[in-house]
């Protein structure tokens, strides 16, 4: 059984319960626009052509019912629309702009962060309610194609190894191995991280296996290079048995914690990746993971695999080539083929600069045997 630490299928559940007569505040058309969408989202039906086909995961379905609340709230509010599908393009492309630029903010009067996840939400929507009017034979003009979707690349908490290794040494014991643990796998966190059980570890602790239905994306089994002997003792500790999952914890009061000691340590000032100190997080260790295996790896596709990643874009994306340096070197300047010739023509000059050294101790070898034999000669 995968362990939800946000309870994502309890929170839908509790939802639809509580919505079963319809959502309040959004207005009658769009309660059941809204609910007729979900509810096909959650069964796979009417999904557009170019997306992925089956029933959407509840961590999915949540963000759909939430945004498209939303929609219905701001589009009501904004332009007296009692229904979704009654806006314009002229309208939906401004209404998106002016989330981006802070025309349109938050209830905390902030700007939207992450307009490109709402904006690909109601991508999705209209695409299915092209879909379903289309097996009515009525064709639906697609008002979507000019929302920017770009994913917007969020700042994050950038540490060196140094770094990472000072603030293990500074926590208490259960979050030292948590840090290095999470720094070593570059593990998803706290998703994948809270379903890591101890009977996932092998060959006395110095491998871990990431199970197909407990990850994202794909199973995999990597090696633990810098947290294999704390893990082991971690868990000899702390007694835990073979179906014990390892880290226990609240998401949100390990997050509290480490913001707490990285300003400590490293103060409330921007890091490298442009977010605060103070702002550390345990999903930033994935970031930080990346940034120090990435040089080390020989191959990208080793890295990829490590990671959980099925496209090379994230490789970057994560890294943003923090901690790179210039590794060049003179004998890279030579290519292979060219390389191999070089080697083979001064293992040649070798050989016959010994040759010559060999054929030099004989002559002198020679030379004083004939100085030995003419001062004989010359005493006789």
């Amino acid at each position: 059984m995968k362990f939800d630490p946000y309870k994502h299928k309890e929170r839908y559940t509790i939802w639809k319960e509580k919505v079963k007569d319809g959502i309040p505040f959004v207005g009658k058309e769009n309660s059941d626009l809204i609910l007729q969408y979900v509810n096909d989202m959650e069964r796979g039906l009417n999904v557009a052509a170019k997306s992925s086909k089956g029933a959407r995961s509840f961590i999915r379905l949540n963000t759909l019912r939430e945004k498209m609340c939303f929609f219905g709230v701001k589009f009501k509010e904004l332009y007296k629309i009692e229904n979704l599908t009654r806006v314009t393009e002229d309208q939906l492309v401004g209404f998106f702009a002016d989330m981006k630029s802070g025309i349109i903010k938050t209830k905390s009067n902030l700007v939207y962060r992450s307009v490109d996840t709402y904006s690909k939400v109601f991508k999705a929507f209209w695409h299915w309610w092209m879909k379903v009017n289309r097996k009515r034979d009525v064709e639906i003009k697609d008002i979507t194609l000019d929302l920017d979707t770009k994913q917007e690349k969020p700042d994050w908490v950038y540490l060196t190894e140094q770094e990472v290794k000072l603030m293990a040494q500074a926590a208490k014991y259960e979050y030292r191995v948590l840090i290095m643990f999470l720094f070593d796998t570059g593990i998803r966190a706290p998703t994948e991280l809270m379903n890591v059980k101890v009977s996932d570890f092998y060959n006395d602790c110095k491998e871990l296996q990431i199970r197909q239905e407990t990850s994202k994306t794909f199973g995999r089994r990597i090696k633990l290079m810098l947290c294999s002997g704390l893990i082991k003792d971690y868990i000899q500790v702390k007694k835990l048995e073979s179906p014990d999952f390892l880290f226990t914890i609240n998401p949100g009061a390990v997050n509290q914690y480490l913001k707490r000691i990285s300003e400590k340590l490293f103060g409330n000032k921007v890091s490298p990746a442009g977010q605060k100190y103070s702002d550390l997080t345990m999903y930033d260790f994935r970031h930080c993971a990346c940034c120090y295996w990435l040089p080390r790896y020989k191959s990208e596709s080793a890295l990829k695999y490590r990671f959980g990643w099925k496209k090379s874009d994230k490789i970057h994306y994560y890294s943003e080539l923090l901690g790179m340096s210039d590794t060049i070197s003179e004998e890279d300047l030579f290519i292979d083929s060219s390389k191999t010739e070089v080697e083979k023509s001064l293992e040649i000059t070798k050989n016959e600069n010994q040759l010559l050294n060999e054929k030099l101790m004989n002559m002198e070898v020679q030379m004083a045997r004939i100085m030995e034999m003419a001062k004989q000669l010359e005493i006789s």
